[in-house]
């Protein structure tokens, strides 16, 4: 069931379902995918008993900005903030977090800075908190080229044809980074109109131009970012997800990354799945979530 709840900057939009008593389980989404990407995972998981929510982000579907004064910031202490907002707004002191892309991002932020607050943590490609100061540094041309559609961002040319294509050009970026996936038109359409959210282009370009330290970002996050900035080890339990058909962040050269995880860890590649894992792969993912409660209780 879709619902609403007010956090002190967002109108956060948010699917749940399973008993309000159950264990709690925090799914979120990354760019440019929507909440309808866990559809297949949490029946697995409120078959299990869990109380699963899955929000909308900042910039996508029916969640909305309360004040028009707040920027509109894509940054990663952003949504770690949010996330952070959402959980004290809904009473909940401890969730099982699991997300990829931006949402891993948001899920590794908080299980990194407020450890009480996590019972444990699924997160797709690994560590995903971003180390800033670090990011002009190149690549190797293999890796750089599928960062192509960032660079584009970093300009105003990037920033129109998003702006005038957002339909066409995130479509691309599926079929791109999940070249195994056979999704139809109707799937991606459920999806898309989450992108027609007013503020999506705003959030998208922001996040993409302050995670390469070319702009700043909303100065009541400057703290968060400060400590994020140090790259903060994850002690609570953890498994971490690679799909190996993952167009944009293929498995492989994340040993030192994985590192961070201080705590009980386990990496696995899931066989035949790209970026969007948990639609790719619903069961998969399922079983992390449901084996990481295991580990905590």
């Amino acid at each position: 069931m879709l619902k609403h709840i007010e956090t002190e900057l967002l109108d956060v939009a948010y699917d749940e379902q399973g008993d309000i008593g159950g264990w709690p389980v925090v799914l979120l989404h990354g760019f440019p995918y929507d909440i309808h990407t866990y559809d297949a995972v949490t029946p697995h998981l409120i078959s299990q008993g869990a109380r699963v929510i899955a929000p909308y982000l900042r910039g996508y579907g029916p969640t909305r900005f309360l004040a028009s004064t707040t920027p509109r910031s894509g940054q990663q202490a952003a949504l770690g903030a949010d996330l952070l907002s959402l959980l004290d707004a809904l009473q909940i002191e401890q969730a099982v977090l699991g997300g990829y892309d931006w949402g891993g991002r948001a899920a590794c932020i908080v299980a990194a800075l407020y450890p009480a607050r996590a019972r444990g943590l699924v997160s797709v490609n690994g560590y995903n908190i971003q180390n800033i100061s670090t990011a002009m540094r190149p690549d190797s041309p293999e890796k750089e080229y599928r960062y192509w559609y960032q660079y584009y961002f970093h300009s105003e040319r990037g920033r129109a044809g998003l702006t005038e294509n957002r339909r066409e050009f995130c479509r691309l970026l599926w079929s791109l980074w999940s070249p195994t996936w056979r999704f139809d038109d109707a799937t991606y359409a459920r999806s898309a109109t989450a992108f027609d959210n007013p503020e999506f282009v705003d959030v998208v370009i922001h996040s993409y131009r302050h995670r390469f330290g070319l702009v700043g970002g909303d100065p009541q996050f400057e703290e968060m970012e400060r400590r994020l900035s140090a790259m903060p080890s994850i002690t609570v339990p953890t498994i971490t997800l690679d799909g190996d058909a993952d167009g944009v962040s293929p498995p492989g050269g994340r040993q030192a990354s994985l590192k961070r995880f201080s705590g009980r860890h386990e990496n696995r590649v899931v066989p035949n799945a790209g970026h969007n894992l948990p639609q790719e792969a619903p069961e998969a993912f399922a079983s992390a979530v449901l084996d990481i409660n295991a580990w905590a209780t």
